[in-house]
């Protein structure tokens, strides 16, 4: 979901509640493909969430080899995320979809929940060597409904200076004990802990979520212990000013400008900031969210889904596999991947990354620990959780309600919701 900044652009932060579905399923739209009927040669149409490059970009031109290797030509559309999902809910319901659509994963569950995309066996999509957990955001009952062009997630930058002002080394945070004991020594110091978002929207869900898994919690039983206990290290932070009151309305790019500051010894954030880190001069490190004892914390998995939808002419289906094979390809992964800030899907690419770029090392392993949002067959499911975590983190944070009150009342709102 949401998860990362693409000159000025949130990715994977959008994810369609129910309500929204519901209200679209009553809506018509005039709306199409506008591809060529035939199912050889012609055109063909592919809409991606990335407005922001235009046909010089790296992306663009790839899009167009691939269209040119499988005899076609490609007229692509870039929408914002939560304006293609919209869009692609109403041309399904017009049976008029796009040959080809990238959405961010989290939506992958409510367009398959719509009927509106092919299975990989229907499609033939090869998900060969995509890591489980990666891919596993796309499967719904058991079916699979696309495979990802990359991953993002979320890890904690660190200041180096910082750090080493306040005595403290990074090597010894290993947990959240220890990690807590490195903020108390960072605010002695005179300087600041750690910054992050819990706005209330799905970007507050996504950068709790490590924290949420990491203490073992399940996202059906969010007033258990464990999540108490995660929404109580997060309230803690907050009071003993480890954490500034600002969280509470922090968006991933407000905290990022915290963080680039260089008065925090922590900023949780993504992959996309890298460039953003070097342009603000501060010696920084990598660190995988620790759990709760420790090591890594399952963290949420951002990024996009090349998915097939459903057509009227099935033949079109050969044609529109042969390109998202293309740009699934190992080589084309490394090389989107790095045009997107994304970690590549499968072991063979990251390697290949990793090689052309080290800094992606820390990234890779975090990815490995990830897991999607929609995983554990919640589908459809999650938003409506989402929207409760949101709002217990909000009526913590602000004092409103106690983190065992909060989860509670959130518990409550969701199970009544999945009704």
């Amino acid at each position: 979901m949401i998860t990362r900044v693409r000159k000025g652009r949130l990715i994977g932060a959008a994810v369609v509640t129910a309500a929204v579905v519901a209200s679209l399923a009553g809506c018509s739209s005039s709306g199409g493909s506008g591809g060529d009927s035939s199912s050889s040669g012609g055109s063909y149409t592919f809409w991606d969430p990335y407005p922001q490059f235009d046909a010089s970009s790296d992306w663009a031109k790839l899009i167009d080899q691939c269209g040119s290797d499988a005899g076609v030509t490609i007229k692509r559309t870039g929408y914002d995320t939560t304006d293609l999902t919209n869009k692609a809910l109403l041309a399904g319901q017009q049976h008029n979809s796009p040959d080809l659509l990238l959405v961010d994963n989290p939506v992958v569950s409510t367009l398959a929940d719509a009927g509106i995309l092919t299975t990989t066996e229907e499609s033939k999509l090869d998900t060969t060597g995509i890591q489980k957990n990666i891919i596993n955001a796309g499967i719904v009952d058991g079916k699979t409904y696309g495979v990802p062009i990359g991953a993002n997630t979320l890890a904690l930058y660190y200041n180096k200076a910082v750090l080493s002002a306040a005595g403290v080394d990074v090597a010894s945070i290993t947990d959240w004990d220890s990690l807590t004991a490195a903020l108390a020594k960072v605010k002695a110091a005179g300087k600041k802990g750690i910054t992050f978002s819990a706005i209330g929207t799905e970007e507050g869900s996504f950068q709790f979520l490590p924290w949420f898994w990491g203490s073992g919690a399940d996202l059906m039983k969010l007033d258990s212990s464990k999540a108490v206990s995660a929404l109580a290290l997060w309230t803690d932070w907050v009071q003993k000013g480890y954490a500034p009151n600002s969280v509470i309305n922090n968006t991933q790019t407000t905290s990022w400008q915290e963080f680039a500051t260089g008065d925090f010894a922590f900023g949780e954030n993504g992959t996309w900031q890298l460039g953003n880190v070097k342009k603000a001069g501060i010696d920084y490190g990598i660190l995988n969210i620790p759990g709760a004892s420790g090591p890594n914390a399952p963290v949420p998995t951002g990024g996009e889904f090349m998915t097939i939808p459903v057509q009227k002419d099935t033949a079109r289906y050969a044609t529109s596999a042969k390109i998202a094979k293309c740009l699934t390809s190992t080589a084309n992964f490394v090389k989107t991947d790095n045009t997107l800030s994304y970690i590549a899907p499968t072991e063979a690419a990251q390697k290949q990354q990793v090689e052309q770029n080290p800094e992606l090392g820390p990234w890779v392993k975090a990815v490995a620990a990830a897991k999607g949002r929609t995983s554990d067959n919640l589908g459809t499911k999650y938003p409506k959780i989402s929207q409760q975590l949101w709002g217990a983190v909000q009526n913590a944070l602000s004092g409103t309600k106690s983190p065992e009150d909060a989860l509670k009342e959130a518990q409550t709102a969701a199970a009544a919701a999945l009704k």
